[in-house]
């Protein structure tokens, strides 16, 4: 049966859960009616209540197009989150749950073209979907990303980030050994990854997104090649 529409909701079932840091988890669901996705695209998540009560929240998509029929997910816990703590909290594999998507046509990469990846804390969602289509294409050449994260503790994909193609700056709290002392994101960590003319994608908070938008600028970098998606809250 073809896949339905972006705006049609369908069935998804939990198949995989893994622990990325101690607030998120990574969730890979089965589409009860697969279709393609784009790297940077999203879906809509819903829970409906037995009293009819429904809560809904966009979570982009962390898995590179593929034929596997499912999708992978990252979710934070918020504490007041309604479906972020029903998520870590009640949800197990076998669970089914309400999904409609994929959307976006803006922020995405098709993995033929020079890309900058910069990502803020959980930013990083949408870009490990175009860094693992990089990775599974054969195309790591084309991709550099650049990780702004508080802590090793809170890096998500910690075991599989690492690679010539990236980098991840610590600014609270750097690890053992590292060459560069704990501090915000400068123009220095992102001048050698700027790749010749390179579609700079932006994904964090908006006083990040606008902080990296300023020092890509100053790099440079025209304002018409970088596209950013402001990564709030979603509970």
């Amino acid at each position: 049966m073809d896949a339905p529409a972006p705006g049609r909701w369908q069935t998804a079932t939990v198949v995989a859960i893994v622990q990325e840091t101690r607030t998120a988890k990574s969730f890979r669901l089965a589409l009860a009616h697969p279709g393609a996705h784009l790297a940077g695209q999203h879906y809509v998540l819903r829970l409906t209540a037995p009293d009819g009560y429904t809560a809904s929240r966009s979570y982009s998509v962390a898995s590179a197009p593929d034929d596997s029929g499912s999708i992978e997910i990252t979710v934070e816990r918020l504490e007041d989150g309604e479906v972020s703590s029903y998520l870590h909290d009640v949800v197990v594999p076998g669970d089914e749950i309400e999904v409609r998507g994929p959307i976006g046509g803006w922020f995405v990469w098709r993995g033929d073209a020079p890309a900058l990846l910069v990502a803020g804390g959980s930013g990083i969602v949408p870009l490990m979907a175009m860094l693992r289509l990089a990775r599974r294409s054969g195309r790591s050449d084309l991709v550099r990303l650049v990780v702004s994260v508080r802590r090793p503790d809170e890096l998500y994909y910690a075991g599989e980030l690492p690679g010539p193609e990236t980098s991840v700056v610590y600014t609270r709290e750097s690890p053992p050994l590292s060459s560069r002392p704990a501090g915000r994101l400068r123009e220095a960590d992102l001048e050698g990854a700027i790749l010749a003319g390179a579609t700079a994608y932006v994904c964090g908070s908006s006083g990040f997104a606008d902080h990296v938008t300023g020092l890509l600028e100053r790099l440079g970098v025209p304002s018409g090649q970088i596209r950013v998606e402001r990564f709030g809250p979603s509970g």
